[in-house]
């Protein structure tokens, strides 16, 4: 407890919090939450949490704080940042050991921190229910973050809430797409039981397409909000790329369905933390080698950094300024050819782009490929109904509608950025809209 208040006293409290405006996708207001923890006071900053966000203790350990609150951190500039993400899991599990609740949101209470990038806002809350016409049956399809988020602050707005989920379980990837070594799943149950407390009710099981009609929930709920993420592998469409051995690290993560890694030498193709964590999977499953491929280099890599020095800690080799030409084999991967790439500005870029360098690839031999280069909806949302933008996501305006004007969707599913924070920005966003409409 000591450690905690040491580092909470190295805050400075920063008036213009350029943490939580800057740094933060919920623009959770860390000063405030920090200084309730200096003066011992955990419910009140759980309080001060929960006016932005329902997933402290999970948010406080796996976000990306160097690349967002941490990053824009005062103290960071000559020194080392605040430990925010280590602060806020305190919280959280404050939270969940001393059972604090979520508190339903009042009339009185504004809606803090609804600040985009481009410009700041502060949204009126008139949550309150004062009428039973005022309260509605919405329909949540999908139980992660951006789901479990949306549902929280309906509920608290005094709505029915009923989320629609394919598993046995809450959480999404939460629970298959990130390993319990980075996320404990009892973290993620006690934090999702707290949720349900609200009155949410869940039906399981229940997967769209299949046991679940969306024109069915059309008749019976005000509102439907769609949050079954985007989780199906990308592919770089080389030659090869349809071998056996080759697997997309999405999939890998979500269905446990490894092969056997044995002895193996394995190539992860990607450098985000979905790359990070499906290469430490293998790594701890007895690989013998694994080796991260990455077309730039790793100061442009978007995983966080903990989870690249994590990686090389754990024996996983990394091959920077390298792409994966085509993928070699009869019926099975057998080698893969490399290329070596250089890193140049281009005009209208923001990153430097990678160009291969004449001459200089090469041939690895290799068991397995293991594609992470980002995730794409599953091809069935071709046939719900719904308009999809030019990059096959579902298509939404600036409130997260659909074409349709009593369906919503949020998350990786609407191609919002690909972290749990912004996931559940999205979910918060919707759900602040329909309760103020």
């Amino acid at each position: 407890m000591n450690k905690i208040k040491e580092k909470a006293d190295y805050c400075l409290n920063c008036k213009i919090k350029p943490c939580s405006i800057n740094g933060c996708p919920l623009n959770n207001d860390i000063p405030s939450f920090i200084n309730a923890i200096k003066k011992e006071q955990y419910e009140k900053a759980y309080e001060t949490l929960t006016k932005t966000t329902i997933l402290p203790s999970i948010c406080g350990r796996i976000c990306p704080h160097y690349k967002q609150c941490m990053g824009s951190c005062v103290r960071g500039i000559k020194g080392e940042p605040v430990q925010i993400g280590e602060l806020e899991a305190f919280v959280g599990d404050m939270a969940i050991k001393n059972n604090y609740e979520i508190k339903n949101l009042s009339q009185e209470r504004d809606l803090k921190y609804e600040i985009t990038r481009d410009e700041e806002k502060t949204i009126k809350n008139s949550n309150s229910i004062e009428s039973e016409d005022k309260i509605k049956k919405i329909a949540i399809i999908g139980g992660g973050p951006a789901g479990l988020t949306a549902a929280a602050f309906l509920a608290r707005a005094g709505n029915k809430v009923t989320i629609y989920e394919k598993y046995d379980y809450l959480g999404g990837l939460l629970v298959h797409g990130i390993p319990e070594f980075r996320l404990p799943r009892e973290i993620i149950k006690k934090s999702i039981d707290k949720i349900l407390e609200l009155g949410i009710d869940v039906k399981y099981n229940q997967e769209l397409g299949k046991n679940l009609d969306l024109k069915e929930l059309e008749k019976n709920y005000d509102n439907i909000i769609l949050a079954f993420g985007a989780n199906v592998s990308s592919k770089i469409n080389i030659e090869g790329e349809n071998l056996k051995g080759v697997y997309g690290a999405n999939e890998l993560l979500e269905y446990n369905n490894h092969p056997n890694y044995e002895g193996k030498t394995i190539v992860v193709n990607g450098g985000g933390n979905v790359a990070m964590d499906a290469a430490r999977s293998i790594k701890r499953l007895g690989a013998k080698k694994v080796i991260v491929v990455y077309r730039r280099a790793r100061e442009q890599m978007p995983a966080e950094q903990k989870e690249i020095e994590d990686a090389i800690n754990e024996g996983v080799e990394f091959l920077f300024q390298h792409n994966i030409k085509k993928i070699v084999g009869e019926k099975h991967v057998q080698t893969i050819e490399v290329i070596k790439t250089e890193l140049i500005e281009k005009q209208g870029e923001t990153r430097l782009v990678p160009i291969e360098i004449e001459n200089s690839n090469y041939f690895m031999n290799v068991d397995y490929v293991v594609m992470a280069i980002g995730s794409r909806p599953a091809d069935f949302i071709k046939n719900i109904g719904l308009e999809l933008n030019e990059r096959g996501y579902i298509k939404v305006d600036e409130n997260g509608l659909t074409s349709k004007p009593k369906i919503y969707a949020i998350g990786d599913l609407a191609g919002n950025m690909s972290t749990v924070a912004w996931a559940a920005r999205s979910g918060r966003n919707v759900a602040n809209q329909i309760n103020l409409t």
